[in-house]
């Protein structure tokens, strides 16, 4: 594989990775579509291996002459695309921060699954109500994909989950777990009634019941919500859900974050 050094931080060759961010990104082809950033060895594979076609590559030259670079190198020997290589100092100049493990990779965006044929295959599934934080939604992504939810749907307002925090935070877990997001207008609790599923909000409320209530059990096809980071789920949402859940807190701790709530749902809901 040819490497191309890269020792201007400004190198308009490389723009993808130092000068845009990612809603530039987003509409880097438009209107034909757009590209996302894939950090670390592991999330990159994991993307390759889900069909993502890469863009570039652009690596760390200490991270290339290591074994682990070498077997990384050697797995994205056959793709005909530039390779770039940096010293870390210049990689660190053009991000602004240590890049984890030494490789990043721009990869094209692919059109969205509608939501309707998505939910027709699938009976176990979180919704996130504009979840904001890319960190929250990368962290939801691992624990929904390691404790047994299906798929991941999302609102317009959500973060993106191939935000490149997103996508290092869920360990490539975005690549790996079905998931699409809801029209900005779409009635998407009438659509999830549609399609068969037993709804549960989770929110502070006092008509909630434990989430390890048996009524929360033995749905055939069963969808967990899960809302904003500042105010939780909408109240239309609410009176549309057919159960509020709550996590019985202690301590005088009245909620968690919602990245580890989600992990305490999955657990109770979808992997017992």
């Amino acid at each position: 594989m040819d490497f191309i050094k890269i020792s201007d931080t400004h190198d308009p060759r490389v723009e993808m990775f130092t000068e845009l961010n990612e809603t530039q990104l987003l509409h880097y082809y438009e209107p034909d579509g757009g590209v996302f950033v894939a950090e670390s060895p592991m999330v990159i594979k994991r993307a390759l291996e889900k069909g993502y076609v890469p863009v570039s590559f652009f690596l760390e030259e200490k991270f290339v002459d290591g074994e682990e670079g070498n077997e990384f190198v050697d797995s994205i020997s056959h793709y005909d695309v530039p390779t770039y290589v940096a010293p870390r100092v210049t990689m660190n100049d053009i991000t602004g921060y240590n890049i984890t493990r030494g490789a990043l990779c721009a990869l094209m965006r692919r059109a969205p699954e509608p939501a309707e044929a998505l939910l027709k295959r699938v009976k176990k599934i979180a919704v996130l109500e504009d979840v904001m934080n890319p960190t929250n939604v990368g962290a939801i992504f691992r624990s929904a994909a390691a404790l047994g939810a299906e798929a991941v749907l999302l609102t317009a307002a959500s973060a993106d989950p191939l935000y490149r925090r997103a996508a290092r935070v869920s360990m490539g877990t975005v690549f790996t777990l079905p998931h699409t997001y809801f029209g900005k207008t779409e009635d998407y609790m009438a659509l999830l009634k549609s399609c068969g599923f037993t709804t549960v909000s989770l929110a502070l409320r006092d008509d909630a019941v434990p989430l390890s209530d048996p009524c929360l059990k033995h749905h055939d096809r069963l969808a967990v919500i899960f809302g904003t980071e500042s105010t939780g789920i909408k109240d239309d949402t609410l009176s549309k859900s057919d159960y509020t859940a709550i996590i019985p807190m202690q301590n005088g701790v009245d909620s968690l974050n919602v990245a580890a709530a989600s992990a305490v749902t999955f657990f109770e809901l979808f992997s017992k």
